[in-house]
């Protein structure tokens, strides 16, 4: 009878170990997944990027360190690496886009150039994608670091070595840019 109650225990330990170890391993692949929205979105700025500068540089034919820096940025971007380093990348590659946008407001026909206009556009819409993208991808990962943080989690997280993962986070310039409130000129 004994033997019966420590198999029925050890059976349940066995089965709520695995439920966990099962749970990690659905929010980890959910992180996964979710990275892979950002890398989406990423792909189609980096694709734009060229457009961008070629448009730039028909009007702006002197700010060619400037054109060369976005480019620069662009290439560092696209070479991947973990997350932290394609976060640290993409905000190297944020500040050179938002110093070429303010660079083009010093060029008047520029800024009227209907192509010009449309790839604004079109950069737009995908940075808001990638902030949305961002913000599922960090809450996906702030589930799973606080699973694997949690008892019993941190247990089956030990066990089979998960650690805390990184966030993909905004750069100090960018976050600045984003806590602004836009002006609205008439």
């Amino acid at each position: 009878m004994e033997l019966w109650v420590i198999l029925g225990v050890l059976g349940i330990i066995v089965i709520w170990l695995i439920s966990i170890f099962n749970r990690i391993i659905a929010l980890k692949q959910k992180r996964n997944n979710a990275f892979s929205d950002i890398d989406v979105q990423l792909k189609q700025r980096h694709d734009l990027i060229p457009n961008l500068v070629n448009t730039v540089k028909a009007y702006a034919k002197h700010e060619s360190e400037l054109l060369s820096k976005v480019t620069d940025a662009r290439a560092m971007a696209m070479k991947g690496g973990t997350v932290k380093d394609k976060s640290e990348a993409e905000s190297i590659l944020g500040a050179a886009m938002m110093n070429l946008m303010a660079v083009a407001e010093n060029y008047p026909d520029l800024k009227a150039d209907t192509n010009f206009r449309q790839l604004q556009d079109e950069l737009s819409e995908i940075e808001n994608k990638i902030a949305a993208a961002r913000r599922f991808f960090n809450n996906a990962t702030s589930e799973f670091n606080t699973v694997i943080q949690q008892f019993p989690g941190v247990i089956v997280a030990r066990i089979f070595n998960f650690s805390e993962e990184d966030f993909f986070e905004l750069s100090e310039d960018e976050a600045e840019i984003v806590k602004k409130t836009p002006e609205v000129a008439f």
